[in-house]
């Protein structure tokens, strides 16, 4: 039976940071911005994401590949080709993809014993 792609091909978080420091157990309590993308189809999702910042130039694209009816939880902390992106600043981005997908952002600050989660739906723009 074939696998129907659900989602949009393009998505953007209008926020991002992450914090220089964390309170916890690493890697589970390390603080932390996440895409989760879901790939429903059966092809291979190819995603770009490109990180824009308020004082200079966007970074990216950061290359990643979801495999058919998987799902990947990109750290934005582990993403290092192009460039790592810089802690305790702001950014944003957006995520393309070849075929439909769907996107989460996820953070975890941990920067106190009290962590904060927060999730939510990225913006499906395109």
């Amino acid at each position: 039976m074939m696998a129907e792609h659900i989602g949009r091909r393009r998505w953007a978080i209008a926020e991002g940071y992450i914090p220089s420091y964390s309170n916890g157990p690493e890697p589970q309590f390390t603080s932390h911005e996440t895409a989760c993308i879901l790939n429903t189809g059966d092809a291979p999702a190819r995603i770009a994401i490109t990180v824009y910042f308020a004082d200079r130039e966007p970074a990216g694209p950061y290359r990643v590949t979801v495999p058919p009816r998987r799902t990947l939880h990109l750290r934005f902390n582990e993403l290092e080709d192009p460039e790592p992106i810089p802690c305790d600043t702001d950014y944003a981005s957006v995520i393309e993809s070849d075929v439909p997908v769907v996107v989460q952002h996820t953070r975890l600050d941990s920067r106190q014993a009290e962590n904060a989660l927060l999730s939510t739906v990225a913006y499906p723009a395109g």
